[in-house]
């Protein structure tokens, strides 16, 4: 019998064990044949020789707006800068 959606407990990532991703900085085996031969993207990390992607920790790490502008003080007239 399936619970109820209110008994279930919150997803937690961190729990479901073993989770392969590509590390930046340090050599990463393919898991599926074992090469060491990536081609990197964005977001994820394809093998060269069999296809197997993983994705990016550091992209896991960030979320897809990883670059949050702030501003100090009064935001730019747009008019103005349109203008210039």
């Amino acid at each position: 019998m399936l619970s109820s959606i209110e008994s279930r407990k919150a997803f937690n990532p961190s729990s479901r064990g073993y989770h392969a991703v590509y590390h930046d900085g340090e050599i990463n085996h393919c898991p599926g044949c074992g090469r060491t031969h990536w081609l990197i993207g964005r977001v994820s990390a394809e093998c060269a020789f069999c296809s197997t992607a993983l994705p990016l920790k550091e992209a896991s790490n960030r979320g897809p707006a990883a670059n949050v502008a702030f501003w100090s003080g009064a935001r730019p007239n747009y008019a103005e800068l349109n203008a210039a």
